[in-house]
């Protein structure tokens, strides 16, 4: 019986472990994850991401810019718009299971309301 991981297989762990952590770390900013959040239902463009959030215009550029550069976002242009939606399959699954988690008790109060 082998004793730990190969080599081969702990360089892949390792480089597993590192997408996991700056998945993590880019969930950690609370705008950021909120428009990961909304994302989840569909694409969407600032104007609608700034009015269902309400962050301000200045900060929704800046995340949705960390979110596009490190490969979370993908855009779409149609005429003057600019559409975000989920750019990786890992994203879709990770934010799937969080917003279920912490996203969907807020939508179903709103839906009441």
């Amino acid at each position: 019986m082998e004793q730990g991981l190969e080599l081969s297989n702990f360089s892949l762990l390792r480089a597993s472990a590192s997408k996991a952590c700056l998945l993590l770390k880019v969930l950690a900013n609370e705008d950021r994850f909120l428009i990961l959040c909304q994302l989840t239902e569909g694409e969407l463009n600032v104007g609608e991401i700034e009015e269902m959030l309400g962050i301000l215009q200045p900060t929704l550029s800046q995340q949705l810019g960390v979110l596009r550069d490190e490969g979370f976002v993908k855009t779409r242009r149609e005429g003057k718009y600019i559409y975000y939606s989920l750019a990786s399959f890992e994203v879709i699954e990770v934010m799937k299971t969080l917003s279920s988690l912490y996203c969907a008790k807020a939508r179903k109060a709103t839906h009441k309301h």
